[in-house]
This record gives C-alpha cells, structure tokens and sequence, in this order.
C-alpha cells in the first residue's frame, strides 16, 4: 500500500506496523510432549490455560504439544482474525489497490491465525518467523488432513494449508541487493523448499543451510497478502516522509512543463493520492515522455488507454504519475526518475529497478513482479520506466 490502508489505517488494521519491546515478557518455548488417544484428553490438556500446538495424527490418536513461558522473547501474531491473540490484521490485497469497502473479497485465502514472529528481548534483537498463530484458546491446532511428521530427532512439525513463504533477499534491502529463493516455513521455524502447488500435502525438502531469521527487507508471503519486514538499522538508511516530501518540493520547483501544451505540471501533494489534479505530470509508459492530460492521440488501431506520444509518435499506455508514498519500499533516497509499468507510481531508479526483479507470489504456485505501491502486476521490457521531464522553456 502506498502509505496507508484505500479506507484509512485503523487500530491493527493498517499498512504499517512497529514492533516494539513489550513491558512484559510474552513468548512461549516448547516444553512437555503428550501422545493422547482419546479426545476427551487431548480437550483437558488445551483447557489448561497453557499454549500448546495439537497434531492430530488419526482419529484415535493426537500428539499435544505444550509451550512454557519464554521470558526471552516477545510473540507477535499476524493473521485474518480481529480475535485478540492477533497483534496484526491482515486483509487480501488487491492489486491496484481498488480495495474499497464495496470489493470485499468473499473468499479469502489468508489463514485467520496466519504466522508469529518471535524477536529475543536482549541484544541483537533476532526475529524469527513461524507458520501458524494461536488462537483464543491459546491452541495451534492441525486437523488430520494438515501436511505434518515427525522429525528423526523426534519433534513434530507441520505446515499450515496455504503455507506462509518467506524470501530473503541476497545482500540485504540495498542498491546491489537481488532477489533471493522463495521458502516455505514451517509451524517449528524449520525452512524448506516450496511444495507443487500451493497447499499441497506433501511438504518440500528440508533446507538445513537457511533459517527462519528475518532480514532486512526479507518478504513473508501470506497467500493474498506480502509483508515486507524492515530492520531498525535498515530503515535508519532508508529516507523518511519527510525526505520523500522534500523530493516532490524539489521536482515541482524545478517546474517541468507539458511540451506540447506548455502548462507547468506539478506532483499533487502526498495526502491527495486518490484525485487526478489538473497539473498532475502524466507520461506515455512506452518511452517515458511526461506530458500534462490531454484528449488527442487515441488511435483506432490500438486499445483504449493506449496513446501516440506526440514527441516521439511511440504508442502505449498513457497515465497519470504518482509518487511512491511509503518509504519503506525505498532501497535509496534517488530522486523519483522512474515509473512502474502499468501503474504510474514513481520512484528513484535504484528501487523502480530492484522491485521491478523480484518475484513475488500470486495464486497458488505462479509468481510475477509487481508494484510495491498498489500490487499491480508489472508489463513491458523492464517493468519499469525512465521518465524524461522537459524543463521550464524560459
């Protein structure tokens, strides 16, 4: 999202959240281990008040796994659900961000308790991402059709039905970073490889060289909804509002004009995201050309949206500019040169060049780049655009 949530951020539900050290321990740690074969058992000990993570193997036969106070360690919950154990609500994500109250998704594919992450108290601060969050009833449950086994050194482990994949960029959230391998994470923190489809049964292969650690600009996917995670000292690198603010004064001082129409055009100010304005800098996504709005060029061989620049006679799409609001996304702090096609959102070159490679998931097992603004999935040669202001004629 590009800044904030189509309808306002609101309590947990919101495009941007902060971790913090809680007053008070709450993380759990994996203690006793139960083999039930009743019911009835499995139900007293989850009614005890204690966390636990249930692996229903057969009908006759549960393995129940309790946690312990961890006094370490702070447990964050992300998930669907707007039950309490959830620190963090997350909703679908539709691209273009056309994410009114009017286009609720009737189906959503996020799991209500979708994952926790887990950060040590003390210094440095490690985070660790787990697959599944428990519930009001401080339970993890895996019914009998969940992919789950026993590991050789006896622990259970399982994974969650739409699974939550984790990508951690090579070389950190940088100018020179490049997109790492999708993962899947496990409801233990184990890392393996992604299963056929989505929610397969079968899980993939255990990857022992890589953890559940999350990094500076690692994305965690949730299946309809990607979360970017920045580290303290990342984003202390990366601008601020303020900075993004000053970039916009900065272009718009410089007064770039419509070559044909020779209006002055100007990037409208960040709270107004949503409404064209009349001196909105529009560019032809083909060659990059920035224009002010005009009516002329449509040509009947080519589809509605697409236009001739009348600079360079290249046709293409023709749409407004937006500035990236959200600095998280910011790799740099470059100036905004490039736009993401389709979507018109601008940016410096450095991220337009680094999200317009990185794959992100879509469906159940296909995956293509997308804006980090507004999710629409990127098109043309390099899914992103230079753009070519024309300076004041006087």
């Amino acid at each position: 999202y590009n800044g904030a949530l189509p309808n306002g951020d609101r309590g947990r539900r919101k495009s941007r959240f902060a971790l913090y050290k809680r007053p008070k321990a709450n993380g759990v740690k994996p203690s006793t281990v139960h083999v039930i074969s009743t019911p009835q058992a499995s139900k007293a000990i989850s009614c005890k008040g204690q966390h636990s993570i249930s692996y229903t193997l057969s009908r006759n036969q549960t393995v129940v796994v309790e946690y312990t106070h961890d006094k370490d360690t702070d447990m964050f919950q992300v998930g669907r659900s707007t039950e309490s154990p959830i620190d963090f609500v997350v909703t679908d994500t539709i691209s273009g961000s056309q994410n009114t109250d009017e286009t609720q998704i009737t189906q959503s594919t996020i799991s209500r308790f979708a994952c926790r992450i887990v950060c040590d108290r003390n210094e440095p601060y490690t985070a660790r991402i787990f697959a599944a969050g428990f519930d009001s009833s401080k339970n993890i449950f895996l019914g009998e059709k969940a992919a789950k086994w026993k590991n050789p050194d006896g622990h259970m482990d399982g994974l969650t039905t739409n699974g939550v994949l984790v990508m951690h960029p090579r070389g950190g959230f940088t100018e020179e970073s490049q997109p790492g391998v999708w993962r899947e994470i496990s409801v233990c923190g184990d890392v393996y490889t992604l299963r056929e489809t989505r929610s397969a049964q079968q899980r993939g292969k255990l990857v022992e060289s890589e953890t559940n650690v999350l990094q500076d600009g690692s994305l965690i996917d949730l299946c309809g909804a990607t979360l970017l995670w920045r580290t303290a000292d990342g984003l202390f690198h990366t601008p601020t509002q303020k900075h993004i603010e000053a970039l916009r004064q900065e272009i718009n001082a410089a007064r770039p004009q419509c070559p044909v129409g020779l209006n002055t055009l100007a990037f409208p100010s960040i709270n107004r995201k949503e409404v064209v304005e009349e001196k909105q800098p529009w560019a032809y996504l083909s060659c990059g050309h920035v224009h002010g709005y005009h009516n002329w060029g449509h040509r009947s061989d080519t589809e509605a949206n697409e236009r001739e620049c009348p600079m360079c006679r290249t046709v293409g799409p023709y749409v407004p500019l937006w500035l990236g609001c959200e600095a998280g996304f910011y790799v740099d702090a470059g100036p905004p040169t490039h736009a993401f096609t389709p979507c018109g959102h601008v940016c410096s070159e450095k991220s337009a060049k680094y999200w317009s490679q990185i794959p992100l998931p879509h469906g159940t097992h296909a995956f293509h780049a997308a804006c980090p603004f507004c999710a629409t999935q990127l098109v043309g040669e390099q899914n992103c655009i230079k753009l070519i202001f024309q300076g004041p004629v006087d």
